[in-house]
């Protein structure tokens, strides 16, 4: 009874001060001025995101964006560094401190206005939309209601879809998106015009044509911190940079035509304040607690259970291979494990779900990730099982033996039931593992509670507030099964003579 309430009153404190660095955060939000008295200017992008951002022959990172950047420094005197990291978390990564300042396509509009310090727009383009060849079913953006596009959940782009209509699945990328055309696996994409025309150039993919203009024309800014203190000196050098003829030179370089802002009555015209959402962060948690404790019951709750029980299938019989008298079933199953254990898990998840597809294998997101998930939990549970069965004294298959048993009665009465004793513990670990690297099914569009929690953030950037609920979701998973983990230990140590 003490140790139920110690357990209780640890949870209330947990959540207490979860609630309290929630408070902390929205009372901070506005913090971290950067002066540039140190001489640096950290700048976030992604460096794979053609012509923009990206690593050139050489393996150094370049693209338009980078070039601009880099003279914008060159004017305020100070050193440019590069944190390479993806769109989506982009913003999460400027909110915490992590650069100053990112240089990354980020298009002007009313939210990224009210949230962040935009620098004056350097780059004018037009929206693209992408579909698979020979697809004549979308001509234009209303065309795209009740479909499926692909988008980096923070990009302008997915409202662009989102607002026709469109079903939005998350991705990283836009080559990753792409690819999700081609396959098959959603209807369309839509993107910047420039980038788009880039991936053209580079690739000459005939998978995807444009089908549509979507009508938006936008403008691309930098973006630092709110009331950071750098951007009457970033803009001052884009004027700079615009007047000497700088941007042109680049633009060209890149493109083959000036995408440089033209005048200043365009820049003049993004600075009108339009007003926000006013989406305090508690409105926000408390609008997206069900969603998300939706998601964690109907997609990370069971590809977790599915994921495990085929793993332990597969585990098993990897783990009898193993100790198998066979040589070649052996030599195999120890090649299995070795794959499994030496490859990192979102490499599996994207063999399966994006490198099958050129092999003509197309399959779901969520059976996708059971499979992916299965193959990795059999690797790691194999050798659990095969040492708690080599764990059982030898003298107990010769007893079994004397009286006639077969290798299978055997396994069934004797053995596994004495194993299970000892591979509970970490078999348990492994399982409250799995919940965790459910997480990396977002990276394949399964919608589960990160993924929920990453899309709910997307609109007003306040990722630390619902990142932190779904911590806590995790957690919870995680001190239940704990706790299930407990009373088997203690029902199966019952029976263990003393």
């Amino acid at each position: 009874m003490i140790a139920g309430r110690r357990r209780v009153g640890a949870v209330v404190a947990a959540l207490a001060a979860v609630l309290a660095l929630l408070g902390v955060a929205g009372c901070s939000s506005g913090s971290g001025a950067s002066d540039l008295d140190d001489g640096v200017l950290v700048v976030g992008t992604e460096g794979t995101y053609s012509p923009f951002s990206f690593q050139g022959d050489d393996g150094q990172l370049t693209g338009y964006d980078v070039d601009v950047v880099r003279a914008v420094g060159e004017r305020l005197g100070v050193r440019v560094d590069f944190v390479q990291t993806p769109f989506d978390s982009i913003f999460a990564g400027l909110q915490s401190g992590r650069f100053d300042l990112i240089a990354n396509q980020v298009t002007v509009n009313d939210e990224r206005r009210e949230r962040y310090d935009l620098s004056r727009p350097y780059t004018v383009s037009e929206g693209e939309i992408l579909a698979r060849t020979g697809d004549t079913s979308i001509t234009s953006l209303a065309d795209l209601a009740g479909r499926t596009t692909a988008q980096s959940s923070t990009s302008n782009w997915a409202e662009v879809a989102a607002d026709a209509g469109a079903r939005v699945e998350a991705v990283e990328g836009f080559v990753q998106a792409v690819q999700l055309v081609k396959d098959g696996r959603v209807d369309a994409t839509v993107n910047d015009s420039l980038a788009v025309a880039e991936y053209f150039a580079q690739t000459g993919d005939t998978g995807v044509a444009v089908a549509a203009q979507t009508g938006d024309t936008s403008l691309q800014a930098f973006a630092a911190r709110k009331d950071s203190g750098l951007m009457d000196r970033v803009n001052e050098a884009l004027q700079g940079l615009y007047d000497d003829g700088t941007l042109t030179r680049i633009s060209e370089q890149y493109f083959g035509s000036d995408v440089a802002v033209p005048d200043e009555a365009e820049f003049a015209a993004t600075e009108e304040a339009t007003g926000g959402s006013g989406t305090s962060t508690g409105d926000l948690i408390a609008r997206n607690l069900v969603p998300m404790l939706k998601a964690t019951v109907t997609m990370t709750l069971p590809l977790t259970a599915i994921s495990f029980v085929i793993g332990l299938a597969i585990a098993l019989a990897v783990a009898l291979a193993r100790i198998s008298s066979i040589r070649p079933l052996a030599l195999a199953a120890r090649f299995y494990v070795s794959i499994v254990r030496g490859t990192p898990l979102l490499l599996q998840l994207f063999i399966v779900f994006y490198a099958l597809p050129q092999f003509g294998v197309v399959i779901s997101p969520f059976p996708a990730a059971v499979v992916a998930f299965s193959i990795n939990v059999g690797g790691y549970a194999a050798e659990i099982i095969r040492a708690a069965i080599l764990s059982v004294p030898k003298g107990q298959w010769e007893a079994a033996q004397t009286i006639g048993m077969g290798y299978r009665t055997t396994l069934q009465r004797i053995v596994l039931p004495q194993a299970l004793r000892t591979a509970v513990p970490p078999l348990s670990n492994t399982l409250i593992s799995l919940v965790k690297d459910t997480s990396l099914a977002s990276t394949i569009l399964v919608t589960e509670l990160l993924r929920t929690a990453q899309l709910a953030a997307a609109p007003t950037f306040d990722f630390f507030a619902l990142y932190s609920v779904a911590a806590l979701y995790y957690w919870v998973i995680c001190i239940a099964l704990s706790f299930v983990q407990g009373r088997l230990e203690t029902r199966l140590d019952r029976y263990v003579a003393r």
